[in-house]
């Protein structure tokens, strides 16, 4: 059972209208606009290259640490 991005309340399937209903906030949407809203409200994610470059700069902050003793 989907459970409601707006308040996290339970959702049914209306068969008649194809729609999701969200039992506690009343909030009314179609299955691809629910798949869309939960996208939207994922975090973001760093690509490939982001997160290459983080690696290297916490490799770099760690090895210069090392260093100095």
């Amino acid at each position: 059972m989907p459970y409601c991005p707006e308040c996290g309340g339970e959702m049914l399937y209306i068969v008649a209208t194809k729609h999701y209903v969200c039992q506690s906030c009343g909030l009314s949407v179609t299955q691809q606009e629910l798949i869309e809203l939960r996208e939207k409200l994922k975090t973001p994610t760093e690509s490939d290259e982001e997160e290459k470059e983080r690696r290297k700069k916490e490799y770099l902050k760690w090895w210069l640490s090392s260093k100095k003793k």
